[in-house]
């Protein structure tokens, strides 16, 4: 990301940041450089980053709100471990939303939006094949976001991306033998009954395509959900 600060005088500007800000915090939770238990020092993100504290500040706070980040008072913000019960009560819920916005979409899409989706697929396919965990999960989630927004239900989207974090994007990336190849191959069913047009088709495929994802949480072992707290360490 390039470094440059940002005026609180650019608010548009200042929120795409602090999204990227959040996205680089996300990945570096999600690789292991910050431990459940870390503390995450706004100062030491800003220079990292070479931005100010508003936009780190704003993408705390909305991984606060998410459950990924915790703070406590005296003591700043920290990497929050969610339990396995977090996870798979927000994958189901998601689940829900997606097999909605599926049912939605279905009648409403466009050749244009299809050939997006196979796109995406495609790219997962190649990121999956370079063993690159965090772009394939980066566009996985953009394959999810994508029929959301073609269900042309905007509550919906608005709802669906407050899970986001918890989604079986990231997750099962996270899952140790994960077969990458397979995790973006099989959203091609997705698109085969969105292509055909047929909503309860493209729902319960959305829903199948979920339950999948929840099983490999469930097999994840005990362990990895209890990490011994580390309050100073791997602090960025």
């Amino acid at each position: 990301m390039t470094s440059r600060t940002q005026s609180s005088a650019d608010p548009v500007a200042r929120n795409v940041l602090s999204e990227q800000v959040k996205d680089r915090i996300l990945q570096w939770i999600l690789e292991g450089e910050l431990a459940p238990g870390s503390r995450i020092i706004e100062t030491r993100v800003a220079r990292e980053l070479g931005v100010s504290q508003a936009p780190v500040r704003e993408a705390l706070r909305d991984l606060t709100t998410l459950g990924v980040v915790e703070m406590q008072p005296y003591r700043g913000a920290s990497v929050r471990q969610p339990s396995k019960t977090d996870l798979v009560e927000a994958m189901e819920v998601r689940a829900e939303l997606e097999a909605l916005a599926a049912r939605q979409a279905a009648t409403k899409m466009t050749e244009t939006c299809l050939n997006e989706l196979r796109a995406l697929i495609e790219e997962m396919h190649q990121l999956a094949e370079a063993g690159d965990a965090h772009g394939h999960a980066l566009n996985n989630t953009a394959f999810h976001g994508t029929v959301v927004r073609a269900s042309g239900n905007k509550t919906l989207l608005r709802t669906w991306s407050l899970l986001e974090p918890y989604a079986r994007t990231y997750v099962t990336a996270m899952v140790p033998g994960t077969d990458l190849v397979w995790l973006g191959d099989r959203h091609s069913a997705i698109v085969d009954a969105l292509a055909a047009g047929d909503p309860d088709a493209a729902a319960e495929t959305m829903r199948t395509h979920a339950r999948e994802a929840e099983e490999l949480v469930m097999a994840m072992d005990d362990s990895m959900f209890n990490k011994p707290e580390e309050p100073v360490s791997a602090e960025a």
